[in-house]
């Protein structure tokens, strides 16, 4: 398992695109965290705080499809730089201006989070140029998930340690240098100066005119909305049973079930095709939600949370591989923003309709919103097979046959095309 991670990594490029891409999302890992730390360090209230926040994260979701498509036409170099430094300028600006005047502040967060780099879906475009192989972009894909979870956790740890070291403010301005050192380590590396999306139609849906695309966008929706859940009711269930540490015990053991479902799924090459396997996923990761409801004692509810996040990260995945499938020819940086984007907004959106089911039902009825995220994400699936048929094969609009994103000649691709596995 191990070696076949190591091996990857010894390709040439790869350790350091999956590196500089991890770094340089890092502002975007630990934004929220650390927009609210400097509102209540200059004395706002956590409602401005969360007011920011989400005004960062909503057009963080409206830019990264936008951005994505960019790249798509003008390259990475073009695009990923000066949106990364332009979003780290939106943070100085909060950081310099402070809450006052408050519009400044708004517009800040807007510059910040329109502007962060599409980096995600970049690094899953250039896997497939830089690894060659289909089992080795699969097993890329896995320890992408993988890492992720680890930026999430490592994240706000740095931006706590700024905080202890500095202040709030020098805690907005360093995390975000380095996310653009990140940047800069990505664009100028050859596979990212080189990389060319292959040619598109113009369409003003891009990747969504994919029957297919819309499919994986929908399920992963709820997929987002029921991990989102999962944050807020677990520190419910945190203030039932001793407060303290315990909501912190059950996303650690979500986290780590999800590093060792990931780490597992992609140190092998798995038979049949990757949309008939996502199903599958979607069907396990629903099932390891659904139990939640059950809040049982401290140990039984870490031990389930830790079985409810190993199939998170494969299910992740492996729709990685599905967009490469079915993104329209020239879209596939925007195609993998654009399921980026939704799992984000579902997510918020469960930390909100979490909060009245929780209010209303406790702890139990929290997690029943997860459960039923999860049974959502799999009826999307199930209900519409026939766009989302294997091989990338699912109905486009205007005729538009969808190919292999990184085939010039429209030849098959290993782990893109049906009868391959990946």
């Amino acid at each position: 398992m191990a070696a076949g991670y190591a091996e990857l990594l010894r390709t040439r490029h790869a350790a350091r695109l999956l590196a500089g891409t991890l770094i340089g999302r890092l502002p975007n890992a630990t934004g929220p965290l650390a927009v609210v730390l400097f509102t209540r360090a200059e004395g706002g209230s956590y409602v401005l705080a969360g007011v920011l926040s989400a005004v960062y994260g909503v057009f963080n979701a409206i830019g990264q499809p936008l951005l994505g498509r960019a790249v798509d036409v003008y390259g990475q170099p073009r695009v990923m730089l000066p949106s990364a430094a332009v979003s780290a300028l939106g943070m100085a600006l909060l950081a310099v201006v402070g809450l006052d005047p408050l519009p400044v502040a708004y517009a800040a967060m807007v510059i910040a989070g329109f502007f962060t780099p599409p980096l995600e879906g970049g690094l899953r475009a250039l896997w497939p140029g830089v690894l060659k192989r289909a089992d080795r972009v699969h097993a890329a894909y896995a320890l992408d998930a993988v890492a992720q979870e680890v930026l999430f956790a490592v994240g706000p740890l740095l931006v706590t340690t700024c905080v202890a070291l500095w202040s709030e403010r020098w805690a907005l301005l360093v995390i975000n240098v380095i996310g653009v050192l990140g940047a800069l380590s990505v664009v100028a590396s050859p596979p990212s100066r080189e990389w060319r999306s292959a040619p598109r139609e113009a369409h003003w849906l891009g990747a969504l005119r994919s029957s297919g695309m819309l499919v994986l966008i929908a399920s992963f929706f709820f997929v987002g909305l029921a991990l989102g859940s999962i944050a807020v009711a677990a520190v419910a269930y945190a203030d039932e049973h001793g407060g303290g540490m315990v909501s912190s015990y059950l996303l650690s053991a979500l986290g780590v079930g999800a590093l060792l479902g990931g780490v597992v799924y992609g140190a092998r090459q798995w038979p049949g095709h990757p949309e008939n396997r996502l199903r599958l996923l979607v069907a396990l990761l629903a099932l390891g939600y659904l139990p939640l409801a059950l809040t049982p004692g401290v140990v039984g509810m870490t031990l389930l949370t830790g079985v409810a996040g190993v199939f998170l990260a494969p299910a992740l995945a492996c729709a990685f591989v599905v967009v490469d499938g079915h993104a329209p020819r020239g879209t596939v940086t925007e195609a993998f923003s654009w399921l980026v984007t939704t799992f984000g907004v579902g997510s918020a959106l469960g930390m909100t309709v979490v909060g009245p089911a929780v209010e209303r039902g406790g702890p139990a009825a929290g997690f029943g919103v997860a459960g039923a995220g999860g049974v959502a994400a799999l009826l999307v699936l199930l209900s519409t097979k026939r766009f989302l048929s294997p091989g990338g094969r699912g109905l486009v609009s205007d005729a538009v046959q969808v190919t292999a994103e990184n085939d010039r000649n429209e030849a098959a691709q290993p782990g893109f095309r049906a009868g391959h596995q990946a």
